[in-house]
Order: structure tokens, then sequence, then C-alpha cells
């Protein structure tokens, strides 16, 4: 089995991509990554004929070369020894977002405020899918059955997994977001949490007018908010 060269790697990347281009380099679990001043100067093909190299692409202001594991540690310690600016990943993301603007900073900004909360929203909604097929009269019909098989509690059980988190979603948003702007969560949390407060009436039973707002000094009104399932 062939040694692999990494300062080669690192010399031969290094020469293609330019020295005084690289504004700052870091690396994740299997990408060198390198903030660039000018990426449309980079000979892109050159850098795929690079040993080891199995591809490459330019996205948030970082053009990233993949290595894979184990061998884009190697070869960032090589380019460590050659005068190269390297960062930690967490720096170098905060400088590419400081160099975003406009729609962009826009876009990345929701995305960081929302992407943390897919995960538990996919989940919910695949649990409240299935929790709409077993307990369908419907769907039990065809095999014989009726929801009446269950005793009373174990739907309400079910509700708590399947309507948690999205009766709660503005604490979760507003959580999120105080991460995302530097604040501090918790009290996100919080405030998150009184927007569903059940002191507060019902937007939705306000709006249908089973009950009345809050009004304050009788022109604000002030009511709760709660997803309808």
């Amino acid at each position: 089995m062939a040694t692999i060269n990494y300062r080669q790697i690192a010399s031969d990347i290094l020469a293609i991509v330019g020295k005084e281009n690289i504004v700052s380099a870091t690396h994740c679990a299997t990408r060198l990554r390198l903030v660039v001043k000018n990426h449309e100067s980079i000979d892109t093909k050159a850098i795929e004929k690079v040993d080891q190299v199995k591809g490459i692409f330019f996205n948030s202001g970082q053009y990233q070369v993949i290595l894979g594991a184990g061998i884009v540690n190697k070869v960032f310690e090589e380019l460590e020894t050659m005068s190269i600016t390297t960062q930690s990943k967490a720096d170098q993301d905060a400088y590419v977002k400081s160099q975003e603007k406009g729609v962009k900073a826009v876009m990345r900004t929701l995305g960081d405020i929302f992407v943390p909360i897919v995960p538990v929203i996919a989940a919910t909604g695949l649990f409240l899918g299935v929790k709409g097929v077993v307990f369908n009269d419907n769907i039990l019909g065809l095999i014989g059955l009726s929801t009446e098989i269950f005793p009373p509690y174990l739907n309400q059980l079910v509700s708590v997994l399947t309507d948690t988190a999205f009766g709660f979603l503005p604490a979760l948003i507003t959580m999120s977001a105080f991460r995302v702007f530097g604040g501090t969560p918790m009290i996100g949390l919080v405030l998150g949490l009184m927007l569903v407060a059940p002191q507060l009436p019902n937007a939705y039973a306000v709006a249908s007018g089973d009950t009345d707002a809050i009004m304050v000094g009788g022109i604000l009104p002030v009511m709760g908010h709660k997803v309808r399932l």
C-alpha cells in the first residue's frame, strides 16, 4: 500500500489556491475549509487532480476541499507549518457570517434559528401521523377493530407526545433566536412560554368570539398564542 505524502498534498493545494489568496484555513471531519479572497481565480480542475482530493465546492464564503476523515487532519497539520493563518472552525464560521450581507445574511440567520428545531418538528409530525392512523375507526375497521379497544387514557398520553412541540413552538423559536443573536437562551425560553401562558385568552378563541381579549388601556388587545391541532 502506497504511503500518502501529506506534505506534498498540502503543497499542491497551496500552490494552486495561492498562499496570498488564503485569508484563513481550518478543517472539519472530512473537508479542508479555506476562506479565500477570490475563489474564481482557483483552478478547480487542477485541485481535483491532487492526490487524495475527492471533490471541491464553494459554499458560504468557504472553498472546501474534500479529503476524507484522517487525511484532512494530516494535510491541515502540514499547512500549519507553511505559515498559513489558521483558525478554529467556530472562528472561521463567525468570520464568514460577518461577511454576508443583505438577503443572504437574512436567510442564514433564519436558517440558524429554525434548523435546530427541524428534527423536533419532524419527529413530532411523524408521531402525529402514526397517531392519526392508529386512532382511526376507519383504518381499524379494516381489520375488524375500533378505537374502543384502547383505554381512555392512552389517547391523552399519546397526545402529550404529539402535541407538546407544536403547542410550545413559540418557546422553541424564541429560545433559538436568543441563542443566534447572542442573548441568554433561557430568557428566550421564558418569553416564549409567556406567549402560550394559560392565563392569556387563546387567540383562536378570541377570533371565533368564544372569549374576549385582554384590553390594555382599552386600546391594546392582548391574547395568547396556541397552535390549533
